[in-house]
């Protein structure tokens, strides 16, 4: 029996199709189709640094955004803070992908937020990226995530560059399971990091109570809540997360610990002002902020 040619054709469309949609769903991530715009001129730079890590058996990386004016200040230390990415990203992403550095000029200018050192950590585990998974942000079987991020690299930062001591003037934050990792993480921590924020990420993991911050949260003593304060934000299209935040919040208050909750129009997806990459844009803008706000109250105590 002969195949008709425009049968062929069509099989042969939607091969090409399904193949480019394969690629670019698992292979790219699904990229934004509508990014976030950037300035070449913030005056800012974004540097990609290694270490050697004990935790994880290898190499990292991690990158670095100094503040203006951090070589001319040589006696002046600053307040840090870093940014974890979601699944299939990297160390790169807040810079390819959200325009953090538009971000920060704009955050500075305003002084909405004194000058700091931004650090944001590959946190990959030993499976690497993929958009199939999320990183495991802890200690695990793929690798000691937890440890990396929580302590090691904390003391690299402090011995690379002029930070404060003090955790008040450390923050650890994230957006999607990077918000439930900086959670996750940053409650391990609390001798390393007092505030923390999220931005449409989850509190309760599939991998048992122990990686839940829902449920680590309610064992802190009533000192360590006492020095907490952390920012919260889902989108209203993120229904699961909307909802994994919302209950955190409550948590929060019912313990007493200083938060804040927003919900923001939006949320994950690939086009769209309130969408992906754009959504993470614009409510990092309130979420070092409100960073910026803790850093300055901190200051005139």
């Amino acid at each position: 029996m002969k195949i008709p040619k425009f049968f062929m054709g069509i099989v042969g469309a939607i091969a090409i199709l399904s193949a480019t949609g394969y690629y670019y769903v698992f292979i790219l991530g699904a990229p934004q189709l509508d990014p976030p715009q950037e300035e070449v001129n913030t005056g800012l730079k974004f540097q990609l640094e290694t270490f050697n890590s004990q935790a994880m058996g290898t190499v990292r990386n991690y990158g670095v955004i100094l503040p203006p004016g951090y070589d001319k200040n040589p006696q002046k230390r600053y307040p840090v803070i870093f940014l974890l990415h979601g699944g299939h990203d990297d160390a790169r992403a807040y810079v390819d992908k959200y325009a953090i550095l538009n971000i920060l000029a704009e955050l500075y200018k305003s002084k909405k937020l004194p000058p700091s050192i931004l650090i944001t950590p590959d946190g990959n585990d030993n499976r690497g990226s993929s958009p199939l998974y999320d990183p495991d942000y802890f200690d695990g079987d793929n690798g000691k995530v937890g440890t990396l991020i929580g302590s090691e690299l904390v003391q690299v930062v402090k011995s690379r560059y002029r930070t404060l001591e003090s955790p008040q003037f450390w923050a650890l934050g994230g957006i999607s399971s990077g918000g439930w990792g900086a959670l996750n993480i940053g409650l391990r921590y609390l001798n390393n990091f007092h505030i923390f924020f999220s931005h449409s990420g989850y509190f309760t993991d599939n991998s048992g109570p122990e990686n839940s911050p829902q449920q680590i949260v309610q064992q802190l003593s009533p000192e360590e809540k006492k020095g907490l304060r952390v920012y919260l934000d889902a989108g209203l299209n993120d229904t699961n997360l909307l909802a994994s935040t919302k209950v955190f919040h409550q948590t929060l208050n019912k313990l007493g610990i200083a938060n804040v909750f927003y919900s923001f129009p939006g949320g994950h997806g690939l086009s769209g002002a309130d969408i992906g990459w754009n959504y993470f844009h614009k409510h990092l803008k309130d979420s070092l902020a409100y960073v910026g706000e803790q850093f300055n109250n901190s200051t005139r105590k």
